[in-house]
């Protein structure tokens, strides 16, 4: 039997990393400013040890330069430097870490601030934009002399004596083609903001190529430097040290909006998991801005992507936040987030963060608060509650509806109210007027449930209820006992009455298919209803979605039913003069039919014309009386 250890050809692992290990280019920006920053906390954990004898405090900073006449980008700390021993370990030796080998020997001691790289590539990601790598680096150790590195991005490379004078390394990328975009200074800018917002060290950026500005005299404008990040960041901060407009101004900063959020969470958490964060709940524009949010996953403090639904809960996606968690690497791929058992308690936390917010806002700031908010989260809430039951146990009871006068209820509160287990609601307010009028004036009420989201909600509701009685009835799809008279009609009556008026509105509209029942309503303004049963509203609707999704089912059948109100006098007249003029039944029956169905649905276009012609003709026919 034979053994033996496994090989790498470094000059083949190059393109592989090129090609395969980083999904964006522009990664090069985070994976070396990492490294930096890594240096310099080694070093600030070496100080504060003391086992780093430093001259005066170390000036922490990361400094990155452009030059497009020299064809480069300087990476330059003021960290722990390398000696010559430390570049040939964790230089030449591709996937060797520094970083690990640094947690490995302080891993007893106290832990301070984080390390953010561990698996010794991030280095190598400046050969997807370049053709050419240069480190110069001077360890901190007394007597150190400074180092040169030189590969141009194959199995070869070069040592020397370098030139550094000061503690610290400096990364010279000499770009290929693919990095020329980035010796832009407004391309390096949005790169260094997009992953270094809140790199724990300042970050300046640096034109080597720009002329420095002059005042009037000619003596040069020495302007004060600015970092292009936030070293500290809000959410680092315990939430009571933080004030209701440096939320807002974070916010406003970080996402570039400048609609004030309605309320946020601060998330601060060190076991069993380390997590903080900011999750804020935006004003919506309208209900499309409800797919527009933004939830930015970092690892401490430097960026990892935006919006992961396998870390973060999908209808927290709605949302827009930071979350940060130093537990979670910073590549890995989507299908292991799946499957590990830490990102689902991390998951089930946040849930739970955001359950007990709305919870407390419920109870202790219903009126003044949530109920004002409610139109904007209701959508995200109603998601949760979709797509998380253990977030639906948590909020059912805190879901709110607003009613016909736009005051807010609950559930039970409705049903309490009403005495009974349906649940009217309507789905457009305008469009519906002639309904919610007539529940109005019979001492009815019915909730709104016109946004997107609502049809899939309620049937959830219905099916949530222990008992199986609670059941939601658009207000078109019956009457209630409540808006009928109370007359006594035998059905005999009834028949008869139907089944003439059916021949009528038949004939006039020549609708042989047209389904007509009669009723004697309290109000005798209304001459028509067209009416949908709720199961039959339900399943036309769901024909429609799927034929919207390319799935043909066949068109949904025609199922209203046009009640008529036996006490209008329009009605009335028509049922009282069977051989009126044919011109007038069929002006009568037209003008009914459209009415009651233009407060069912919109009228398609052709129709619509014909009904404005038609209200124009009974006008002219009044004026000639």
């Amino acid at each position: 039997m034979e053994k033996g250890s496994l090989s790498i050809h470094s000059e083949n692992i190059f393109p592989i990393i090129k090609k395969w290990l980083y999904s964006d280019i522009d990664i090069f920006v985070r994976e070396l400013v990492s490294n930096s920053s890594d240096a310099m906390t080694k070093l600030k954990k070496m100080v504060s040890l003391g086992e780093a004898d430093m001259e005066g405090e170390p000036d922490y900073r990361i400094d990155i330069t452009i030059s497009e006449s020299a064809g480069t980008i300087t990476f330059s700390d003021r960290g722990i430097g390398m000696t010559e021993e430390e570049v040939k370990k964790y230089i030449n030796q591709i996937a060797f870490s520094g970083a690990y080998d640094f947690l490995e020997k302080y891993k007893d001691k106290d832990e301070g601030e984080q390390i953010i790289g561990h698996f010794g590539l991030g280095f190598y990601s400046a050969f997807m934009v370049a053709e050419k790598v240069e480190i110069q680096t001077l360890s901190h150790q007394k007597g150190a002399v400074p180092v040169k590195w030189l590969c141009e991005g194959g199995a070869e490379y070069e040592m020397s004596a370098g030139s550094r004078q000061t503690y610290g390394t400096d990364i010279i990328l000499y770009v290929n083609e693919d990095g020329k975009k980035y010796l832009n200074e407004w391309a390096m800018r949005e790169t260094i903001r997009k992953y270094c917002s809140f790199m724990p060290y300042p970050i300046y950026l640096k034109n080597a190529d720009a002329q420095p500005e002059k005042d009037e005299n000619g003596d040069i404008i020495i302007k004060e430097e600015t970092p292009l990040n936030t070293p500290t960041p809000l959410y680092l901060k315990q939430p009571s040290e933080v004030t209701e407009e440096e939320y807002k101004e974070f916010y406003r900063n970080t996402f570039t909006d400048f609609n004030e959020p309605h309320f946020w969470i601060h998330l601060n958490m060190d076991y069993p998991f380390r997590l903080k964060g900011i999750l804020y709940f935006p004003k919506l524009k309208n209900e499309f801005d409800t797919m527009e949010g933004q939830i930015k996953l970092y690892n401490s403090q430097v960026f990892i992507a935006d919006n992961i639904k396998e870390v973060i809960p999908e209808f927290l996606l709605l949302l827009k936040g930071i979350i940060d968690c130093p537990d979670l690497p910073l590549n890995v791929s989507r299908s292991f987030l799946q499957n590990d058992g830490f990102v689902r308690k991390l998951s089930d936390y946040i849930t739970k963060k955001v359950a007990d917010k709305l919870n407390s806002l419920f109870k202790k700031e219903r009126t003044e608060a949530y109920e004002k908010f409610w139109a904007d989260i209701h959508p995200f809430v109603k998601y949760g509650c979709l797509k998380d039951d253990k977030f639906f146990e948590k909020v059912k009871d805190i879901l709110i509806f607003k009613d016909i006068d736009h005051n807010y209820l609950t559930l039970p509160e409705y049903r309490e109210k009403a005495g009974n287990d349906n649940v009217y609601y309507f789905t457009d307010r305008n469009l519906q007027a002639s309904y919610l009028a007539a529940f109005v004036k019979n001492g009815l009420n019915a909730i709104e449930m016109g946004h997107t989201i609502d049809q899939p909600f309620l049937q959830r509701l219905e099916s949530d209820d222990p008992e199986h009685k609670l059941h939601f009835l658009r207000i078109d799809s019956d009457i209630t006992a409540e808006m009928k008279t109370g007359e006594s009609m035998s059905e005999d009556v009834k028949k008869s009455l139907t089944e003439n008026l059916e021949k009528i509105f038949q004939k006039a509209l020549a609708k042989e298919d047209l389904k007509i029942s009669v009723e004697a309503l309290k109000d005798q303004q209304i001459s028509g209803m067209v009416l949908l049963s709720e199961e039959k509203r339900r399943m036309q609707d769901m024909m429609k979605m799927y034929g919207f999704m390319g799935m043909d089912l066949g068109a949904a059948p025609s199922e209203e039913i046009l009640l008529l109100n036996k006490n209008n006098r329009l009605v009335t007249y028509l049922l009282e003069n069977p051989n009126a003029d044919t011109d007038t039944v069929s002006l009568l029956c037209h003008q009914i039919y459209d009415l009651a169905l233009l407060s069912h649905k919109p009228l398609e276009a052709e129709r619509m014309t014909a009904f404005l012609e038609r209200s124009n003709q009974i006008m002219e026919l009044f004026l000639e009386k």
